[in-house]
């Protein structure tokens, strides 16, 4: 809660109970949840709470570097309470996203070409793939993979 605070004033944000509670929910998650996931949880202990107050936290944490977000590929960000330099694993099947580290990836080489008229500030690999759950399960007819 000291990172919490610390960088809450240096951006001149206000430290209100739903603001704690968001982040509280969040760094007690591991899933990658959605601000749907958050918003559903948050209703159970602020029932007026709603879902662009907590959408909209989620942001704002995100652009202060509290915490980082990940994009699925058209199906909305899911948040990361971890931002320590990592990388992500996330299933096509269950969009469960799991975090792995390589020292390699993080030293990964930016083509020259996109350093022309574009700053970049970050990298991230996000590996598309089927988790070993829904690889044991089998495709929709039924053949293991």
């Amino acid at each position: 809660m000291d990172k919490f605070e610390e960088i809450c004033r240096k951006h001149d944000l206000r430290i209100t109970p739903q603001r704690v509670a968001i982040y509280r929910e969040l760094t007690g998650d591991k899933s990658h949840p959605t601000a749907d996931m958050i918003y559903r949880r948050m209703r159970k202990i602020f029932p007026f709470i709603s879902f662009d107050t907590v959408n909209r936290t989620l942001n704002t944490f995100a652009q202060i570097g509290l915490i980082d977000s990940v994009e699925c590929s058209g199906r909305g960000s899911r948040y990361d309470p971890n931002t320590e330099r990592h990388h992500h694993l996330r299933c096509i099947q269950c969009n469960k996203i799991s975090d792995f580290y390589d020292s390699s990836l993080d030293k990964i080489e930016i083509p020259k070409h996109v350093h022309e008229g574009f700053t970049v500030l970050n990298t991230s690999v996000v590996l598309t793939g089927i988790c070993i759950n829904c690889s044991k399960k089998g495709d929709s007819n039924g053949n293991k993979r």
